[in-house]
């Protein structure tokens, strides 16, 4: 890959535009293969409002609660600024409380966009709102229904959304509710989709206006979260892995892949409790050793710079 495409996908990669645009289109497509493989309106009175409802809402609160829970930022606002179980806690500093806030606006915005997206596409096709308020249109002006009860009624408006034909004299009525039906739902999905395109413009200017962070403070800040995960990462997985060989070693006298197992030793019991206890962590109020974005020794001197030695 040339460094100019590799450039542009890093920067796609990047913007929270292209990547809101590609959930979107996900879930729009999700929902149409969704609708057209699992979804049959019972045509029952009673059932038809709890089916259509359940295929409607429910799909938005679980993408919802997936968009929450597959953040990682979340994750990382919950254990380090809204837990407080953990002994030995650092106090938080005002900007770092507005950043956390910001965080987790930054995270709702991202977590409703598959929601919002889903409910659009549901209530501009129209199909599971036409089965959901089938049996609770108003056929009091038509006199093709003077003669029937309103249970009777009710049964011959909850058949309308199947494919099986009603009496021919009921056609013309079928048609028209069919037609009312999808003019709410779809008058509904560009109402929505105005209300959100709305809130989101003005809730990004909010951000903005209320953010401690300049644009250029903001970017720098990103860029510096994402290189210290991946950093992070990096090393931990490497100082896991040798201090687990260590270990391994100690337990068994050789290591995978060594050519030497003439040393080979059978564990005892207090070997086994000793490699099983978390020993890693510090938990206790007296300990040290964990990681934190804020040098604890140069908080009282915020002025003094950072020397790099080799």
């Amino acid at each position: 890959m040339s460094r100019t495409l590799h450039s542009i996908v890093s920067s796609l990669q990047r913007s929270g535009t292209f990547i809101n645009s590609l959930i979107a289109a996900l879930t729009i497509c999700g929902q149409q293969a969704f609708s057209s493989f699992t979804f049959r309106c019972p045509c029952q009175v009673g059932k038809n409002f709890l089916y259509g409802s359940a295929f409607l809402v429910m799909p938005a609160l679980i993408l919802l609660v997936a968009g929450y829970a597959l953040r990682r930022q979340m994750w990382t606002i919950t254990g380090e600024h809204c837990c407080s179980c953990a002994p030995g806690r650092r106090r938080l500093s005002p900007l770092e409380r507005r950043l956390a806030c910001l965080g987790c606006f930054g995270i709702t915005g991202r977590a409703v966009v598959a929601p919002l997206a889903w409910l659009a596409a549901t209530l501009l096709t129209g199909t599971y709102y036409e089965c959901a308020a089938s049996q609770f249109a108003s056929v009091d002006h038509y006199p093709e229904f003077a003669n029937f009860s309103a249970s009777e009624r009710e049964e011959i408006l909850a058949g309308f959304p199947c494919s099986t034909p009603p009496p021919s004299d009921l056609l013309p009525v079928r048609d028209e509710i069919v037609l009312l039906h999808r003019y709410q739902s779809q008058m509904l999905g560009w109402i929505l989709i105005t209300l959100a395109t709305i809130t989101i413009l003005v809730s990004s200017c909010l951000a903005r206006c209320c953010s401690p962070l300049t644009s250029l403070q903001d970017y720098y800040w990103n860029n510096h979260l994402q290189n210290e995960r991946q950093l992070f990462e990096e090393a931990a997985e490497q100082h896991s892995r040798l201090l687990i060989t260590q270990r391994i070693k100690k337990l068994f006298g050789f290591v995978p892949g060594s050519q030497d197992v003439t040393h080979i030793r059978i564990p005892s019991c207090q070997d086994w409790r000793d490699i099983a206890a978390p020993s890693l962590l510090c938990m206790g109020d007296f300990l040290q050793g964990d990681y934190s974005r804020v040098d604890e020794d140069n908080e009282q001197d915020t002025s003094r710079g950072i020397e790099l030695k080799p």
